[in-house]
């Protein structure tokens, strides 16, 4: 962490930026207290860039909107009954929220809100240490009541009160501290870590879109691995995938293959950096890390020992894509994410044969024409998957694939392959062939496909002749 001459800087910058500037003067002549808490300040004091702007006030829902509707360019409830008011201020999100001091019920996770009237109460209600700190503003002093500044400098994860009642008030916490910990790179006190390991059930009363929306959060860091790895470790990970300890095979000592655990979260790092250096700027793609990380989550269903000591995983591709499907359905995912990791996970292995002998054009088609619109993401996800520590096998993994990418784009170029199609739509075939809509359409469109793709593009009157004689022969053998 920085000196505390630079931290100081760093808080009183933040307090004098333009927008906190306004609603600190604004909320001070209503006769109200206002402070910057959580996530800004902890990030400011980490000189990590300040993305949100999150305040607590003694004001009330009510009188919150009183003072903030003058000075934003809109206004709109975010939870007005747990006191929440969101604004956009000079072209920034900010979220102001009345002192609070939740409890809940244990069973349904439906809080109890109490609006409370002191600040220092609503921080020592918040999850972690780090996350308990507050800057009051315009008058720009630090409230710290839970030590969080000493955890920051410590780099350590640990709740303002008892691990047990914290997560007890909102189970949820223990996939937050997985989460702070891969994006932070914080430890998690020892204490905390039991609690997380022994309340773990306790996560099966949140509901699984909360779960899935924490999930993305911590997939969504520059390093999600260490999160992982402590959700694996604390038992969490059975509860949320279970998918993902599932991968830690028992190794005999006749029987050897990759450790595929290690080998999945291999995966997942380098198919992270091949974002960043393919798209640098761009947005986490958390389609493409559901991919790296399940990718091989049908071996454990799949492995079979084998004579001599080997160990096979046939069809894991089509037995993962299943379960990838399940999971991410019970855990709330969208359709097309569902669709598109299942899809990565069904292609995955498609590659692996081109290394055994040049692929045709015809082969290279299919390839394009099954990923459709996760090439992109395949190329990706099939680079990602070569984790040998043999520098000559993954040199030659890399310029096989790096070959296909070639003629891939020379492909497109020559024959628009992005959008392949029969060289006749179905109105040509119906009155080529005198058909009405029908089956026989169908498996007359499919032939063009086919041919097509193994092919290229043969031309309007060539189809034509070619189809003519398939429907000739078709109607002799039936």
């Amino acid at each position: 962490m920085q000196s505390v001459a630079d931290s100081l800087a760093r808080l009183r910058s933040l307090a004098e930026s333009p927008v906190v500037a306004k609603l600190a003067t604004a909320f001070q002549q209503a006769g109200f207290e206002l402070a910057l808490v959580g996530g800004p300040v902890r990030d400011a004091l980490l000189t990590r860039t300040v993305h949100d702007l999150d305040f607590a006030s003694n004001a009330r829902p009510d009188d919150i909107l009183k003072v903030v509707k003058p000075l934003a360019e809109a206004t709109w409830d975010v939870g007005r009954a747990f006191g929440t008011i969101a604004a956009r201020v000079d072209g920034e999100s900010v979220e102001i929220t009345t002192y609070r001091a939740d409890s809940y019920d244990g069973a349904t996770r439906k809080p109890v809100v109490e609006f409370g009237d002191e600040l220092e109460g609503d921080l020592v209600r918040r999850d972690f240490t780090v996350n308990a700190l507050a800057l009051r503003v315009p008058e720009i002093k630090l409230v710290d009541p839970s030590g969080g500044v000493e955890d920051l400098m410590a780099r350590v994860l640990r709740t303002p009160v008892d691990p047990a009642v914290s997560f007890g008030d909102d189970p949820l916490r223990m996939l937050r501290a997985a989460r702070f910990a891969a994006q932070l790179g914080f430890e998690v006190a020892p204490e905390t870590m039991d609690a997380m390991s022994g309340m773990r059930e306790s996560l099966s009363i949140v509901s699984a879109e909360r779960i899935r929306d924490e999930l993305v959060k911590l997939l969504a860091s520059d390093t999600p691995r260490p999160g992982l790895e402590l959700m694996v470790h604390t038992g969490l990970a059975e509860l949320v995938l279970p998918e993902l300890p599932a991968l830690q095979l028992q190794i005999d000592a006749e029987h050897r293959h990759k450790d595929v655990y290690e080998h999945s979260l291999t995966v997942l790092d380098q198919a992270i950096g091949y974002e960043h250096s393919r798209h640098p700027g761009a947005a986490p793609d958390i389609t493409l890390r559901l991919a790296a990380l399940l990718h091989d989550i049908g071996k454990p269903a799949t492995r079979r020992l084998e004579p001599g000591g080997a160990v096979s995983f046939y069809n894991h591709d089509l037995v993962g894509a299943r379960l990838a499907r399940k999971r991410l359905r019970a855990l709330r995912f969208d359709n097309d994410t569902v669709d598109a990791v299942a899809r990565l996970i069904e292609l995955h292995l498609r590659f692996f044969g081109y290394t055994d002998g040049e692929w045709t054009d015809s082969a290279v088609r299919r390839y394009v024409r099954d990923a459709g619109e996760q090439l992109e993401r395949l190329h990706i996800l099939t680079r990602s998957d070569v984790t040998t520590r043999n520098k000559r096998k993954a040199d030659r993994l890399g310029f096989a694939y790096d070959d296909l990418e070639a003629r891939i784009v020379k492909l497109k170029q020559q024959e628009e392959i992005d959008a392949i199609r029969p060289d006749l739509n179905g109105d040509e075939v119906m009155a080529l062939l005198g058909l009405k809509p029908g089956r026989e359409v169908g498996q007359a469109m499919k032939f063009l496909m086919e041919l097509r793709l193994d092919e290229g593009p043969l031309g309007a009157d060539e189809a034509a002749r070619r189809l003519t004689s398939w429907w000739e022969r078709e109607r002799e053998q039936g």
